[in-house]
C-alpha cells in the first residue's frame, strides 16, 4: 500500500471495516470514489454523516428511524393490536419485504446468551411487557431467529408472557434451524408468518 498516498490508504483501511468488504474490494471502491464525479463524492459522505446524525430508534418499537416514532408504528392503515417480536432492525426488514405482516414490531436488541453475558436485562424485554399489557394488544408473534439463542429468547418471553391473558404465537415451517432470515426468500418468510402456531 506504500504506492498510494495516505488519504487513499486511510479510506480503504476504512472501507474495509465495513462487513463483506475485504481489503481488495476497499481498494477497489476507494478509487471508484476517487475517480466519481466529485458531487457524487460529496453526496456519498454526506449521505453516512445525515445517517449518523439522523437515525435513532423508535420510542415505540425500537426500530430505526429519523423521527420520534417510525412510520410503521404511526401508520393507521397497521393492525396496532398484532406484536411481531424479532432480534433486529434487519429481521424486521427481511419481514416487511415478505408482505405478510400488517401488524407492528417490537425489536429486542438481540437474543439471550448467557455466554456472551446477554440476559434479560440487557434486551428490550420490559418493555415488550408494558406493551403487552396494553388493552389494545390480542397477539404477540415470537418471530425470533431459529438458532439456540433464538429458541431460547422465544421460550423465556413465552413463559413470562403466558402470565398475562394474551395470544402468544410462533413462527412455524419454513425456516431452518440456525436459518438467518435475512437470507429467506419473500415466499418462505411468508408461509413461516400464516403458519405460525400457539405454544
Amino acid at each position: 500500500m506504500n504506492h498510494y498516498p495516505d488519504s487513499i490508504v486511510k479510506l480503504i483501511e476504512s472501507l474495509s471495516k465495513l462487513p463483506g468488504i475485504g481489503r481488495k474490494t476497499a481498494e477497489r471502491l476507494a478509487l471508484h470514489i476517487l475517480h466519481a464525479p466529485e458531487k457524487e463524492a460529496y453526496t456519498l459522505a454526506e449521505n453516512i454523516i445525515a445517517l449518523k446524525k439522523k437515525i435513532r430508534l423508535c420510542s415505540n418499537c425500537f426500530a430505526l428511524t429519523d423521527r420520534k416514532m417510525c412510520r410503521i408504528c404511526c401508520d393507521p392503515a397497521r393492525d396496532h393490536s398484532i406484536i411481531c417480536v424479532v432480534e433486529n432492525p434487519s429481521d424486521m426488514a427481511a419481514i416487511e419485504k415478505s408482505n405478510a405482516f400488517s401488524g407492528i414490531y417490537h425489536i429486542l436488541g438481540g437474543a439471550l446468551s448467557p455466554i456472551d453475558g446477554i440476559g434479560p436485562d440487557e434486551l428490550r424485554i420490559k418493555e415488550l411487557f408494558k406493551r403487552a399489557e396494553n388493552v389494545e394488544t390480542r397477539e404477540i408473534i415470537l418471530a425470533t431467529q431459529t438458532d439456540v439463542e433464538g429458541e431460547a429468547t422465544a421460550s423465556y418471553l413465552f413463559e413470562r408472557l403466558k402470565t398475562i391473558n394474551i395470544k402468544v404465537t410462533r413462527i412455524a415451517t419454513g425456516i431452518p434451524m440456525g436459518g438467518n432470515f435475512q437470507y429467506t426468500d419473500s415466499l418462505t418468510m411468508q408461509k413461516a408468518l400464516e403458519k405460525r402456531y400457539g405454544f
